[in-house]
């Protein structure tokens, strides 16, 4: 089978590689640097398992920048393009879904096009009435930062939806779909299922939020815990004990971030226009209260501790610019190199808002300075400069510093 995959980002790459195993694949993007990277056996996305495919040169795999060609010799085409919330529109951007869709449609209109970009419910029935000759449907994915090609792999489970109206052709084509990803699972029984292009969509949406509320739950457990002087870390694991609550998604953290819940709960809020709601607009209104807090508290240390004057021998009170706040690595999670939506960020941008002096470690960033503020990739370098040390996630790299790291980090994982 000749596959097209449109977007050489996490979603895309993950799944060209593993459909590549099996089938032709055909990976498009509009950026030549990617396309050079994927041809010299490089993976543009932080993903080892991606490299390692990659490096091993064993893949039916051909990155192309000529979207066109690609569509009109394939028998499928995946959309896996970004889809940013718009603040302006309150809604996401999907022009970049819509181009590609019309593209393929237009290149071969007998191709069947699956959605893997995260879209507004309903979007997917309004694509298929735009392109009434074109099969769409509708596939989200549920992969994680860097371990993409690993989620890919090993699948908590597949959902394939086909447009309203469809009929049976609609479902046998979702059907079709679903087996070409279970074939490339490297495990067996993997849970399937097969349902309306509105309700796929809408199960991706809430599956983000879902998580996206657990992390605020926690983060407001920690809040209070912090201020009223308690063991948080007793707190979190009594609760979690509970077997209906469970040991996942339960360390605290400085805010939800990243490619995906930012914008997934932003959307499941527009959708909740006429409908009513107070728990969505609350996870919303939560993370940023708690980025906040973070912020307050970095503050309320570095005047307790009378910081001193970087470089300065003497201790005074605390001036504008007299600490350097050293920001341990801008990115979510351990071995990612996307700040989009970064609560890290955010809380940057809180800190040098009161006139601290802020040092970025950023191993994975290729720049040596990020929003005005200095970037070092020496990590001694980063922790002799820094009065305080505040780190989303901790490592043992910051082991011989620990007494002037700041986090809320109880288990050191994501």
């Amino acid at each position: 089978m000749i596959i097209a995959v449109a977007g050489a980002g996490y979603v895309g790459m993950s799944l060209a590689v593993l459909l590549a195993q099996r089938h032709t694949v055909h990976l498009v993007d509009i950026d030549p640097s990617r396309i050079a990277l994927i041809q010299g056996g490089a993976s543009p996305v932080a993903d080892e398992k991606i490299t390692a495919r990659l490096a091993a040169g064993n893949l039916d795999l051909h990155p192309t920048l000529d979207a066109a060609k690609a569509y009109e010799a394939s028998d499928m085409a995946i959309v896996a393009v970004p889809t940013d919330y718009d603040p302006n529109l309150n809604f996401f951007d999907t022009s970049a879904v819509d181009d590609v869709v019309r593209q393929a449609a237009e290149a071969n209109p007998s191709t069947t096009i699956v959605v893997r970009s995260t879209t507004p419910v309903g979007h997917t029935d309004k694509l298929a009435a735009r392109f009434p000759k074109a099969s769409i449907l509708f596939s989200p994915e549920f992969l994680r930062e860097g371990r993409s090609l690993h989620d890919n792999l090993y699948p908590s489970r597949i959902v394939v939806g086909a447009p309203s109206g469809s009929g049976n052709a609609g479902l046998e084509q979702a059907r079709h779909f679903a087996s070409l990803l279970t074939s490339g699972a490297a495990i067996d029984d993997v849970p399937v299922t097969i349902t309306k292009a509105a309700e796929a969509e809408a199960i991706k949406l809430f599956s983000n939020t879902y998580l996206a509320l657990r992390i605020a739950f926690f983060n407001e457990l920690d809040t209070y815990a912090d201020l009223c002087n308690l063991d948080v870390r007793s707190i979190v694991e009594g609760v979690c004990a509970d077997p209906r609550i469970g040991d996942f998604y339960n360390n605290p953290s400085f805010g939800y971030g990243g490619y995906c819940l930012p914008k997934d709960t932003k959307q499941l809020l527009a959708n909740y226009q006429d409908v009513p709601q107070d728990l969505i607009g609350a996870v919303i209104s939560a993370n940023e209260t708690r980025k906040g807090h973070i912020a307050n508290r970095i503050a309320e240390r570095l005047e307790q501790e009378q910081c001193r004057p970087e470089g300065g021998d003497a201790p005074g009170a605390l001036k504008n610019g007299a600490a350097v706040v050293g920001i341990y690595r801008l990115a979510m999670k351990a071995g990612s190199d996307n700040i989009r939506s970064s609560s890290v960020v955010d809380v940057m941008q809180r800190l040098m808002e009161r006139g601290f002096a802020l040092l970025v470690y950023a191993p994975l960033f290729g720049e040596t300075e990020f929003l005005g503020c200095e970037v070092t990739h020496s990590l001694d370098e980063f922790k002799q400069r820094s009065t305080l040390i505040v780190a989303n996630r901790v490592t043992s790299d910051l082991s011989d510093v620990s007494d002037k790291v700041f986090t809320r980090d109880l288990f050191s994982r994501d």
